[in-house]
């Protein structure tokens, strides 16, 4: 392939990379397991010194080729003759073909040796070993291994994040038809990151990469189409887009059920980022398992969960899963009892497939009316797991648990009137325990909902409604795990590597993303974009979070344009965007800004009345806004006041001066004279 010098570029990072995790110490099973893929630095210099060679030898052997061209050729046809020459050039095209192949197997050998490790891995060290094998199979012209170092070199991993290599490696992609380098490039000039900043030309890259396959392009081209983004917005369109990715999830959601990621909010503790809850602190996690290890049935049942799924930070791992749940099961615990039924029928390493078990499991859940033991044994009886299919059986025990408001339970219902599964179908049924699901958050429950209403089926059909479900579910996708992996970088002080991976996000339509993109360029950290273009892509980026219904975002977009900041200054622009917040949201922000503007007249018409009431509403919808209503009240009357008695020193001298001229010089001993007479004339009547 064309970039060697920039594969051994990689490498040569690699090496370092991997010298410094060496030299970390692992346990003993960590050795062992891995024994045969621990890469060497003298390995890594051997492979660099023969890339090296084999490239001096290519150079020299082109070189030769078109100095002597043509002539080799003719010398060839006039001695040898036309037809020994056809016989040379095909078995010389034999020899090359059958070179190139077992180029290409050796490729394919390595880059699936690395992808068995990635899957395997755990630790970081054991992932950057992968990374090796991509780079060498990378430089036998393995496409899909060229395509795992561009993507390592653009989001930063292991800190290797070099967009100008990336680009130059997406862009030999682009050209053999990979799908993801188009997708990649048309994301870069989406942002101008590395690229030049092209609206049109990122949007013929995502036409491609879409076409080729690209499920982040048609995501990305159902977002643009659905906002009317570089496009004329047209809700058809983005629903065609949007179906074809959903259709995609649903069906990985139907083989395995998965749980959405969570998605950090940089906007809400950007002080603290480890008391964030959506991400459990590594302290908080040690004492839960010392609660967990003392006897806390409740507290083993959630370190269960969240081994089961990966949640909060935590790896996926079944055998802690297991043990947890089987200390609760032990001390009578139903939801351990159905979660170890739920871990057999669907197989993992700790426990393998077993429907007895399974049955047996989610028997003793369901005899204590649990739930979920009472929809496990629904599924054993809907699919025959370890008993004969029999619907009756089943409707009957997703019936008892969806009464007790087990989403999945619902969903189960609402598929059996959809389908007619064991019932007569029924899509008013259907779509009440469709409905009744996805308010849980029920991702297939999500999707059938979606379904009815892009095509009218027992309810009146609507693009916009079907879109906004279809983007739910898309939104579910396994690239959604970037959420974590950018969350990461930025706590760990990867600015760049963090803000490529959420702006990613936020191109597919990601509102959290979006406003967190938003913060990072904000924040002037970035090195990956000139400051100049940091605050207008940040109010973009607002913009459409603001426009997804995010009310913080919608303050910072009044604060944008108060301050000028990416814009002109515009009070007036500003004023509108902070009534928006305070009328929709309830924003306590939205309203003391409003309030101020109202206090001095800045782009509205100054309302002393109507400030004082915003300050009182900011203070009554946040707490948070006690302290500085009362400081801005306080300023507020004092200013009140002094312009009174200024406004009363002023009428009082004006009506003065127009006496003097009326009724002479002396017309104030006048009045004293006539208030004393008052005064004398009712003491006397008083006392007469």
């Amino acid at each position: 392939m064309k970039p060697l010098s920039l594969l051994i570029e990689i490498l040569i990072i690699l090496g370092v990379m991997i010298r410094n995790i060496e030299a970390e110490k692992h346990n003993k099973k960590q050795k062992e397991r891995n024994v045969t893929t621990q890469v060497s630095v003298n390995e890594v210099k051997r492979f660099l010194s023969h890339i090296l060679e084999r490239r001096k030898l290519i150079k020299v052997i082109y070189q030769r080729e078109n100095a002597l061209g043509k002539k080799k050729i003719q010398r060839k046809l006039r001695i040898r003759g036309i037809q020994n020459k056809d016989l040379s050039k095909r078995n010389k095209n034999h020899l090359r073909k059958q070179a190139k192949k077992n180029f290409t197997d050796e490729g394919d050998q390595l880059f699936k040796m690395g992808i068995k490790i990635l899957q395997q891995s755990k630790s970081q060290k054991q992932k950057a070993e992968a990374y090796v094998f991509f780079a060498k199979a990378a430089n036998m012209g393995n496409l899909k291994a060229m395509e795992k170092m561009a993507d390592a070199l653009l989001f930063g991993n292991f800190g290797m994040q070099n967009i100008t290599a990336a680009i130059q490696l997406y862009e030999s992609l682009a050209k053999e038809g990979s799908y993801k380098a188009q997708n990649a490039l048309g994301f870069l000039s989406s942002y101008g990151i590395g690229m030049e900043y092209n609206q049109a030309k990122a949007l013929i890259y995502y036409t491609f990469g879409s076409a080729g396959g690209s499920m982040m392009s048609q995501m990305i081209l159902g977002y643009r189409y659905l906002s009317g983004i570089n496009v004329l917005q047209n809700c058809e369109v983005a629903l065609n887009h949007y179906k074809k990715v959903a259709d995609y999830i649903a069906d990985k959601l139907e083989k395995s059920e998965s749980i959405p990621v969570e998605k950090v909010r940089l906007t809400e503790r950007p002080e603290n980022l480890s008391s964030n809850s959506e991400i459990l602190d590594w302290d908080i996690y040690q004492y839960y398992k010392f609660l967990a290890e003392r006897g806390d049935v409740q507290i083993q049942v959630s370190l269960g969960q969240l081994h089961l799924i990966g949640r909060k930070g935590l790896d996926q791992d079944y055998y802690k899963a297991l043990y947890y749940f089987l200390k609760a099961a032990k001390a009578g615990s139903a939801n351990a009892m159905a979660f170890i039924g739920k871990m057999y029928l669907e197989g993992n390493a700790a426990a393998p497939q077993n429907n007895a078990t399974a049955f047996k499991y989610f028997s003793m859940a369901a005899s204590k009316g649990n739930a979920i033991g009472l929809h496990g044994l629904g599924l054993l009886y809907f699919y025959g797991k370890g008993v004969p299919v029999n619907y009756a059986e089943a409707l009957k025990y997703f019936q008892k648990a969806a009464e007790k408001g087990w989403p999945n339970a619902q969903f189960q219902l609402g598929f059996m009137y959809y389908s007619g599964s064991g019932v007569q179908k029924d899509y008013k049924l259907a779509f009440k325990y469709f409905y009744l699901a996805s308010q849980s958050g029920q991702p297939l429950a999500i999707y059938y909902l979606a379904e009815m209403y892009a095509t009218g089926t027992g309810v009146l059909r609507s693009c916009r409604t079907a879109v906004e479900l279809y983007k739910g579910v898309c939104e579910l996708g396994h690239w959604a795990e970037k959420f974590l992996t950018a969350y990461f970088a930025y706590k760990d002080g990867d600015i760049d590597s963090s803000l490529v991976q959420y702006a990613l996000l936020a191109e597919m339509g990601y509102e959290v993303a979006q406003s967190n993109s938003a913060f990072i360029l904000e924040s002037k950290k970035v090195k990956i974009l000139e400051k100049e273009k940091m605050y207008p892509m940040a109010l973009l980026l607002w913009n459409r979070a603001a426009i997804q219904g995010n009310a913080f975002a919608r303050v910072k977009i009044g604060d944008y344009h108060y301050y000028g900041y990416g814009t002109k200054k515009d009070y007036q622009t500003a004023a509108t965007h902070y009534s928006i917040a305070a009328d929709k949201y309830h924003s306590a922000q939205a309203m003391f800004n409003l309030a101020y503007m109202y206090e001095h007249g800045l782009g509205i018409a100054k309302d002393i009345h109507l400030a004082r009431r915003l300050y009182d509403m900011a203070a009554q919808t946040s707490p948070d806004a006690h302290i500085p209503v009362f400081f801005a009240l306080m300023k507020l009357e004092t200013v009140h006041l002094l312009q009174d008695i200024l406004f009363f020193k002023f009428t009082m001298c004006w009506k003065w001066m127009k006496l003097d001229n009326t009724l002479g010089p002396y017309w104030d001993l006048f009045v004293i004279g006539l208030i004393v007479a008052v005064l004398i004339f009712l003491l006397r009547n008083r006392y007469g």
